[in-house]
């Protein structure tokens, strides 16, 4: 099945607005058209969360059309979502209504597009989201602000059924009650599922109204995908609780509106949901495409309104991906590492692995199918996480503690330094690290993880480049006497640098010449760092520079004997790194050179991130940064 993609423009959710008379049935039709868009945008993209963004189009509908007061004003009602996985679909809706420039649906998650979570930088996204759960307190901060300004306004927050079990949800919620926090409304999208699974699986919420009751709020539940429902709703929140914060419970289904993606369609036995985030495949698009199209047509033909008349798709402007290999199919770390973990396992009944609703992306599947008793899933609760791998270490066992690591190594750093001074041995393994993948957005871009791990103290920083390094690096995590944490890109490993020889065991400080040249010497670690020295270094071998590339997995630790030699025959060295200049590599790199006490040391630099990271594809956000091949070369060229 194909299909050629199109997209609604504003004039048609204007005049679908203007013709139908009915607001239930017209609130319907809106958010059919915003679904329309919202597949359109992910499909375009390449990624995004489909799913989410399609059990929260009602409510957010319900909210623009019939709730929010001139939410376009500076002082008008204030709606934002906390989740953040549903920006898709409140980008679509926003460019329906004429509240943001509809030509940035082609771009989400472009460079200069629309970022693949809340930003600040969008028109009408008054909050960027971080780890969840955020958004509360930022709601009740907000309450605070404009009573002090004297503002009369309203704010509204939703937040995902997964997200509450961030403790931070709750330590907001007794605060808005003693304020009397009449102007906030949180609504619940309570689809049952977090990222790929069912909620009561992970860890249940329980008696949800039940809970938010005990601290004092409103409680209103209702059908979230019903418009004359949420109608009910969002009046009783009014009538029956005007002197205090209130919650309306919205039950929801993910993927709601489009049978392809719903999750009710899946199988009792089914335990993963396939449309939290990625894009569906061309056939499920076009399915879910012709039963859109059908329910939007039956919705205007009951009150006579002609069809929508979509717009063809622009043409693209450039691939969702940098560089490919014909003869060579790029892999991840992240299945590697899983099958390290696996074999490790096997040979050491002290390993147990722990994750944090991620299963899926950190590549724990097949250990959870093998080692169903020595593997932990936490939910989306990384500090209770990591205390609980303290608790592992401290009765004998050996923990992987397993996120993303924008989560992994800042929600729970107390508690990972907790562990340090009890002198607990825990492998942190954080995937997603670096600035690729960017599609997600800053949000999920970890750039500062070297500098808030690295000072910790007996805690190794390593990131391996291959598939080779990576099983090296898991064998070393075992053994080492300190704890480690692995820094894993997302970010497809090339055959540049799977062709690296970087197999072997590894000693920690020491780094592994990679490609011989001249005295002009760069040091890198990870696939994508390295992929663009390599490069580099035949962009300047093309002008009779020959470079150094020097691959150094430790990001926190060099070993002064070793740097001495690497030293003594460079006249230039460089530290490239895809994070923050400071606190990085190049600043532990550096500090160990000037120790040396060289006499003649080699000119030094670092080259890194110096602002806030770009959304985008791999090729122009790595350009954007000048840390692509090109941009590298014109800066080490002599």
């Amino acid at each position: 099945m194909s299909h050629a993609p199109s997209w609604v423009p504003a004039s048609e959710f204007a005049r679908v607005r203007e013709e139908i008379a009915d607001p239930y049935d017209r609130a319907a039709a809106v958010s059919t058209l915003a679904r329309l868009n919202t597949l359109y945008m992910i499909e375009r993209a390449g990624s995004g969360h489909l799913g989410s963004s399609f059990s929260a189009a009602d409510i957010v509908t319900q909210l623009y059309l019939s709730e929010l007061r001139d939410p376009a004003a500076t002082d008008g009602d204030v709606y934002f979502s906390s989740k953040g996985h549903d920006v898709p679909g409140l980008y679509a809706l926003l460019a329906g209504l004429g509240h943001l420039d509809e030509g940035l649906i082609h771009r989400l998650r472009r460079l200069d597009g629309l970022p693949g979570h809340p930003d600040v930088g969008t028109p009408h996204m008054p909050f960027n989201t971080g780890s969840l759960g955020m958004g509360i307190s930022k709601a009740k901060g907000l309450v605070l602000a404009d009573r002090l300004a004297g503002r009369d306004r309203r704010v509204y927050v939703l937040t995902g059924d997964g997200e509450l079990q961030e403790g931070q949800n709750w330590e907001a919620l007794a605060g808005a009650v003693r304020h009397g926090m009449r102007e906030l409304t949180v609504v619940v999208d309570h689809n049952k599922i977090q990222s790929d699974t069912w909620v009561a699986d992970v860890s249940d919420l329980g008696d949800l109204e039940a809970k938010f009751r005990s601290f004092g709020w409103g409680v209103v539940r209702c059908d979230g995908n019903d418009p004359q429902a949420l109608e009910a709703a969002f009046a009783k929140r009014a009538a029956a609780f005007p002197d205090g914060p209130a919650v309306l419970v919205a039950d929801t289904v993910k993927g709601a509106g489009c049978g392809t993606f719903a999750a009710t369609s899946m199988c009792e036995e089914e335990w993963r949901y396939r449309y939290h985030s990625g894009a569906p495949s061309p056939e499920d698009c076009a399915a879910a495409y012709a039963e859109l199209w059908e329910t939007a047509g039956q919705l205007l033909a009951r009150h006579g309104v002609a069809p929508v008349r979509p717009r063809p798709a622009p043409v693209a402007d450039g691939g969702t991906r940098g560089a490919r290999e014909s003869a060579y199919e790029p892999y991840r770390l992240t299945p590697v590492y899983g099958e390290a973990l696996i074999e490790l396992a096997h040979r050491d009944p002290r390993v147990v692995a722990l994750d944090a609703d991620l299963v899926l992306d950190t590549g724990l599947i097949p250990f959870r199918e093998q080692f169903p008793d020595r593997f932990f899933e936490f939910g989306i609760a990384e500090q209770d996480m990591v205390s609980a791998a303290g608790g592992l270490a401290a009765g004998g066992r050996l923990p992987f503690v397993h996120s993303f690591s924008c989560f992994l190594h800042s929600r729970p750093n107390e508690q990972i330094y907790n562990n340090a001074t009890e002198g607990r041995r825990i492998v942190y393994a954080g995937s997603l690290a670096g600035l690729v993948p960017a599609a997600p957005g800053h949000s999920h871009q970890a750039v500062r993880d070297v500098s808030a791990l690295g000072a910790v103290p007996g805690l190794v920083v390593a990131e391996p480049a291959n598939a080779a390094q990576t099983r090296a690096l898991v064998r070393f995590a075992a053994a080492a006497r300190e704890s480690v944490y692995l820094r894993l890109s997302s970010a497809p490993v090339r055959a540049v640098v799977d062709a690296l020889p970087l197999g072997e065991e590894p000693l920690t400080g020491r780094g592994t010449t990679v490609r011989r040249g001249g005295p002009l010497v760069a040091v890198g670690a990870g696939p994508v760092v390295l992929e663009h020295l390599m490069g580099a270094a035949q962009l300047l071998a093309a002008d009779g520079v020959e470079l150094t590339v020097v691959d150094l997995p430790w990001l926190n630790r060099v070993d002064p004997d070793w740097l001495a030699g690497l030293a003594r025959g460079a006249q230039a060295l460089t530290v490239v790194e895809h994070h923050y200049t400071h606190g990085g590599q190049a600043d532990t790199v550096a500090r160990a050179l000037l120790e040396l006490g060289l006499t003649a040391p080699p000119a030094f630099r670092g080259l890194g991130l110096t602002r806030l990271p770009d959304c985008g594809t791999e090729a122009e956000t790595l350009a954007a940064h000048a840390l692509d091949a090109a941009s590298l070369a014109a800066a080490l060229r002599p």
